[in-house]
């Protein structure tokens, strides 16, 4: 299909086939037609308008209903046809699609939709407006009833289908260059008397805007659908083969010529084994070997004891590393069907640095919330924006009745004048109050350095995987020394008392497992995410096991005795 007929010359036959299966279209409602509610006339009457358009498309109404399939599993069809009275929303239209809704709800069924309209139908008047509230309805009960509605907007959708069920899609794509805004250029330019700059209603500004999660080629689309489809859609749907890994995959850090790590202490200790982890993985957390193990207390410096049986300082230095394998390397090693969303859906840039993704994660269909290291291997440094990311992140998990994985892997969120503006603490306050109430199974992946509440707000899940070389901290060891003493000097003493370590973190009840590094992760990759991988693997299938209530009642619990004094 060119590039102009994916844009918006298509007829809704030439839409659906972007999407579904070959000869797979059983079309519904077609005996659902526009009357003349108004007995309207401008200067041709609105009866003959319908037959000519009729005529020309084929069609008997500016929508195409029906069961499909994709990449053979079954879904709900709304495919637009904008040669139909430009691919307005008349009452009937309306009832089309609000059936198509229903229908995919009672059959349990995603439904998938590609819009193409310039709104509402003038010639039916108010009850062609108020089409909107019905569909917008009608979207969010098939939500409601955890099934996944995927939008592939095409060129143009703006007016009451962009303003309704056209932006309330579980996932949002949309054909390149495809022109999508409330109103249309003609109409804002008439009724503002100024016109909008160029490009502002077109896809890609959208997805830069944080709207959309991707702009996808026509020749790309059924594929991008089929990968959310294998993750998404209900497990007492029918299922459907693998989809091809995409085309592109989360970007892989660019290793630097050396790592990055704080001073090393003077003689560091060597390491010794971790403490015994768990049931879950519990063959899989033993590590390689042993070693010597240090004196619970060190030498006192300003009466500051260093305490731990290991180098917490050490161990820092490793998980500082810019080689350090992270979120991406982990999803692209052990994880198929990857759809990466983007944006917070409120109108700001996108996070990069927060990944959200559907996704098969060790054997499971699950919804991934993780902090992405840059290309340059450094951690990221999560802003407004990236919180509410992952709060998005936590809905759609609750909503599609998947299992939460997130990894945390950052030295502290953002700091910065526009993250104060942008209200990030209270989007951590809101990440930490939504991962303790989040009805589905929760499982935190410690990876790396975890920076305070920056790294607390993805960690506060039912169970706590811990690498042997990553960390949790109130501050960075520095930023403590030069609070406490006014210099850096005393790092080494206080990563240790701080008690952030990944054997400190067991032993407080923080953490359930630790995945063990007989060599730090960076060494050897590979050996490290298999083991990671298949920890994690070995605690979502117990997760999944667990009563419901009895799992979030002690997620509550969990939390609510840490620290607490003793009885």
């Amino acid at each position: 299909m060119s590039g102009r007929a994916a844009r918006g010359v298509a007829s809704a036959w030439e839409r659906a086939a972007l999407v579904v299966d070959e000869g797979s279209i059983e079309v519904w409602d077609d005996e659902v037609v526009s009357g003349d509610p108004l007995s309207f006339a401008d200067v041709r009457p609105y009866r003959e308008r319908l037959a000519e358009a009729e005529v020309r498309t084929g069609l008997r109404e500016s929508v195409l209903t029906g069961r499909a399939t994709i990449a053979g599993r079954p879904v709900v069809l709304v495919a637009a046809e904008f040669g139909f009275l430009g691919g307005s929303i008349g009452v009937a239209t309306g009832e089309r699609i609000a059936r198509a809704f229903e229908r995919a709800a009672a059959e349990r069924l995603p439904l998938v939709a590609l819009p193409a309209s310039g709104g509402s139908r003038m010639q039916e008047g108010t009850l062609a407006l108020v089409q909107m509230a019905k569909l917008a309805a009608a979207a969010r009960a098939l939500r409601d009833a955890g099934l996944p509605y995927v939008v592939c907007l095409t060129d143009p959708t703006t007016g009451g289908v962009l303003a309704s069920w056209g932006s309330l899609g579980t996932v949002a794509f949309a054909l390149p260059g495809a022109l999508l805004g409330f109103a249309g250029p003609r109409v804002v330019e008439l009724l503002s008397g100024a016109p909008l700059p160029d490009g502002v209603q077109r896809a890609e500004t959208l997805l830069a805007h944080g709207l959309l999660d991707a702009v996808v080629p026509a020749d790309e689309l059924r594929a991008a659908v089929a990968r959310v489809l294998a993750v998404a859609a209900p497990p007492d749907a029918p299922a459907a083969p693998t989809v091809p890994p995409a085309p592109t995959a989360p970007p892989a850090p660019t290793a630097p010529p050396a790592p990055t790590a704080p001073p090393a202490p003077t003689a560091p200790p060597e390491p010794t084994a971790p403490p015994e982890p768990t049931a879950a993985g519990r063959d899989l957390c033993h590590p390689v070997h042993a070693e010597p193990a240090l004196d619970d207390k060190g030498p006192s410096a300003d009466g500051m004891e260093v305490r731990g049986r290991r180098d917490a300082w050490a161990s820092l230095g490793h998980a500082r590393d810019l080689r350090r394998p992270g979120a991406g390397e982990l999803l692209r090693a052990h994880a198929a069907d990857v759809t990466e969303l983007r944006g917070d859906r409120a109108g700001h840039p996108d996070d990069p640095g927060c990944l959200l993704a559907l996704a098969r994660f060790a054997g499971r269909p699950v919804v991934v919330v993780a902090q992405r290291r840059r290309a340059d291997g450094r951690p990221p440094a999560l802003g407004p924006a990236g919180y509410r990311k992952a709060r998005r992140g936590m809905a759609l998990a609750a909503e599609l009745r998947l299992p939460l994985v997130t990894i945390v892997d950052t030295p502290g969120a953002e700091l910065s004048e526009a993250a104060e503006h942008g209200g990030l603490a209270g989007e951590i306050a809101a990440c930490l109050a939504e991962l303790a109430a989040l009805p589905v199974p929760t499982l935190a992946l410690l990876v790396g350095e975890g920076g305070s509440g920056g790294a607390l707000a993805l960690l506060v899940a039912d169970r706590v995987v811990c690498a042997e070389h990553a960390s949790l901290g109130v501050i960075a060891p520095e930023g403590a020394s030069a609070i406490l003493h006014r210099d850096l000097d005393h790092g080494p003493e206080l990563a240790a008392a701080q008690g952030g370590a990944s054997w400190q973190l067991v032993r407080e009840g923080i953490a359930d497992v630790v995945v063990p590094e007989p060599e730090p992760a960076h060494e050897r990759p590979g050996p490290f995410l298999e083991r990671l991988a298949a920890v994690a693997a070995a605690e979502l299938e117990t997760l999944a096991a667990r009563d419901p209530a009895e799992r979030l009642a002690a997620r509550h619990a969990r939390w609510r005795a840490l620290g607490a004094p003793a009885q």
